[in-house]
């Protein structure tokens, strides 16, 4: 399952400026884990976490769904704006 494509097509979705999105997935030392970093231009910050982080924790679960649908790995999911 590609994870990270997943999350880059959600975050996308949500933002103004498409171009400015990077999702770039992080080794871990867990192979059952999944550390995904999503770095946003800062004006897209607040559309990306959403009224009390709704939106940011809506893709996160969505994350968690398709992980447990295939692999059961756990997805880490940090988002950054610059």
């Amino acid at each position: 399952m590609d994870y990270v494509g997943l999350a880059e097509r959600l975050i996308k979705a949500i933002v103004k400026d498409e171009d400015a999105v990077s999702v770039k997935e992080f080794p871990s030392d867990d192979e059952k884990k999944i550390e995904i970093q999503v770095i946003v231009h800062e004006d897209d910050m607040k559309r990306v976490i959403g009224k009390n982080g709704k939106n940011i924790n809506s893709i996160r679960t969505i994350l968690a769904a398709a992980s447990s649908l295939h692999d059961h790995k756990y997805v880490s999911l940090n988002v950054e704006g610059f």
